[in-house]
Parts: C-alpha cells; structure tokens; sequence
C-alpha cells in the first residue's frame, strides 16, 4: 500500500481541471502565498485547509481522499458530466444547471 500524498492530489486536481494555483488560491480562498510556500516546501495542509481546498475544487473530503470510490456508482457519461461540471467556475456551474433545468423541461 503506498502513502497518500496530499500535496500530490492537489497537484493531480489542479491538473484535471487545468488550473493555476493561482486559480485555485481564488476559488478556495487561501492566499496563493500560502499555497505556493505549501506546495514548493512540502508542507502537509492542515483540515481547515484541505476543507478550504475541497469546496475550492466542489469536492467533498471523501472525494479528495478516495477519487475512485465516489463515482463508482456512476455510468461512464454520468462520471465525465461531473468531471466536467467541477472544473467550472462557480458562476459557470450555476449556467450549466439552468441549462439543464432548461433542458428537462423539453422532456
């Protein structure tokens, strides 16, 4: 069983979702300061931190740990909606789903 490496899963979301860290210190309210010093000295974020991050990227801590597990109920076209869903912005997000409310309602 390898290690996790929380600093690493930053790196592999900010990644997924093309994001600067600069991005992401916006979208989680953590001073990019403090994220960058985080990030290039290694130092393991705190819980209040990774909470921060999580509702940053619209993860859940579940999802930050486990990547695999929470979409494992989901089809293949569900799972790539929501990994497309959670790289928008907030505002974004809130277009897509009235969109799709939208859309519904032509059913």
């Amino acid at each position: 069983m390898t290690e996790f490496n929380a600093l690493e899963r930053i790196r592999e979301l900010c990644a997924e979702r093309k994001w600067s860290y600069y991005h992401l210190s916006k979208a989680s309210g953590i001073t990019y300061s403090t994220l960058n010093t985080m990030l290039n000295k290694q130092n393991q974020p705190s819980l209040l931190t990774l909470q921060k991050l999580c509702a940053g990227f619209g993860i859940s801590i579940a999802e930050f740990f486990a990547p695999d597990v929470s979409h494992s109920c989901l089809t293949e076209e569900q799972s790539a909606c929501l990994s497309l869903f959670t790289a928008l912005s907030a505002e974004d997000k809130k277009l897509a789903i009235a969109y799709m409310k939208g859309l519904a309602k032509k059913l």
